[in-house]
């Protein structure tokens, strides 16, 4: 989740056309296309199994001090919290940051090849165990905590945290689980235009489920099966409706950026930032302030920064801000963090395999669409649709982006190209095996019913 710095106050907005405006100016020449990769861990005790605190000798706090003796990070302070790290002027535009119980997030620069993104998951692994090692610690990656209860999980000394901690439960039944019990992998990319926005977007949406399946890899909860292959993604169906899930509108006629300012308007605030505080505004409409009539901010307008914070509350399986974000994968090892973006760009960055993408899907409707989203978490790859099943549905997916990754033409100094990268997504789908799956197969194998195991299996 981003990270808020406090400094000098953007612009007021002065209309509604200025939030239209606000995305027109993310479009990017395609020349200038780049792909963004985050992915969260689960940081743990390599004696206990058991989660970080913030504070103390080892917690959280000392291995962002470790990060920063070690290899040049940065701090981001709240108060006299260490809360961000971000890389030292002139280097790569990555960030560390933290999720609500702990989760350890880098946000990766903007790069130009999935080569790239590989190389930097390896430099930041590395120095994760630089900094964590002599801490005691160590870094694991699936969807869902496997072992520890909501009330095992540390909290994170970010206001914006607690706000949202306080609000979750008046509008879900599993907001706080998504917030302290799950991590995933993101991949970030660009649009050109509206007509661009909106083809992607509604490629990304409808195949979000299909990531969903070949990401698979939570399905314990509190050291026993759940029932899910992807128990992060079943958390995120009960989260908070109005601002969650696969935003049918999309696919009606005259999408476009006016029509993400209107879902963005109708989407419950969470706070406003001011002088570096966190006031709680949560279930406010952003409408109001706009029009100046936010409860505590009468008469005052929201600026460009208000509005930017607005944005990184939202969580649909697409996110539109500036660029896109695709949201709907399990966090997992470093072979899955590569592959992600691997398959995203090869779907989206060549017109050829957009346009076979989008044969794909345009015929599914929004019942169908809501119908994988709502089972893919249960059964993955084994999810009926269409009178066959998510499995074959995801060969063909892979297939055209392989298709898309092989025109992209873009080789490491070994001549392999982008498609290396799709190997573990492609034997996940001949096999028809989910990581959850193979998890699953040990739990009641190797592993005798005990899932400290999977803290070695899923390590980073």
């Amino acid at each position: 989740m981003s990270t808020r710095q406090n400094t000098e106050p953007s612009t007021p907005i002065a209309s509604r056309d200025e939030l239209v405006a606000w995305f027109e100016a993310g479009g990017t020449p395609k020349a200038d296309w780049r792909i963004g990769t985050e992915h969260e861990k689960f940081v743990f005790r390599q004696d206990t199994f058991e989660p970080v605190a913030y504070g103390g000798d080892n917690g959280i706090a000392a291995l962002m001090r470790g990060f920063m003796e070690c290899c040049g990070w940065e701090p981001i302070f709240e108060g006299e919290n260490i809360i961000a790290l971000k890389r030292a002027l002139g280097e790569p535009g990555a960030n560390v940051s933290l999720e609500p119980g702990g989760q350890f997030e880098l946000s990766g620069a903007p790069l130009i090849s999935v080569h790239e993104t590989a190389a930097e998951t390896e430099q930041h692994l590395r120095q994760c165990h630089r900094a964590g090692g002599p801490l005691g610690l160590s870094f694991m990656a699936t969807g869902f905590a496997p072992l520890w209860s909501r009330s095992d999980m540390a909290t994170m000394p970010k206001p914006r945290y607690a706000v949202m901690t306080r609000y979750m439960p008046t509008v879900g039944t599993m907001g706080l689980d998504m917030m302290y019990r799950t991590t995933t992998i993101q991949t970030n990319l660009d649009f050109a235009d509206e007509a661009d926005m909106t083809e992607k977007l509604r490629i990304a949406l409808a195949l979000q489920p299909v990531a969903t399946a070949l990401f698979a890899s939570s399905p314990f909860t509190d050291g026993r099966p759940n029932g899910f292959k992807s128990m992060r993604s079943e958390v995120w169906r009960n989260t908070d409706a109005q601002r969650t899930g696969m935003l049918p509108f999309a696919f009606e006629d005259g999408m476009g950026y006016d029509r993400l300012v209107d879902y963005a308007l109708d989407v419950p605030m969470y706070f406003v930032y001011r002088d570096g505080n966190y006031i709680d505004t949560a279930g406010a409409s952003f409408r109001d302030f706009m029009a100046g009539k936010l409860k505590g901010f009468e008469g005052q307008r929201p600026n460009f920064d208000d509005w930017s914070d607005h944005m990184t509350t939202q969580f649909p399986e697409v996110r539109v801000k500036r660029y896109m974000e695709m949201r709907g994968a399990d966090g997992g090892r470093a072979e899955m963090i590569n592959a992600l973006p691997a398959l995203w760009a090869g779907l989206l960055y060549d017109q050829s395999a957009r346009a076979a993408a989008w044969d794909l899907v345009k015929g599914w409707s929004a019942e169908e669409r809501q119908a994988l989203r709502d089972e893919v978490p249960r059964l993955a790859l084994q999810t009926p649709f269409r009178g066959e099943s998510v499995q074959d549905l995801a060969k063909r997916v892979l297939e055209i982006s392989a298709q898309g990754l092989k025109a992209r033409g873009m080789t490491d100094a070994a001549g392999e190209d982008e498609r290396v990268y799709l190997s573990p997504l492609e034997e996940i789908a001949e096999s028809g095996m989910t990581n959850a799956d193979r998890y699953l197969e040990k739990y009641h194998g190797a592993w005798r019913g005990r899932v400290e195991p999977l803290f070695a299996e899923a390590a980073l």
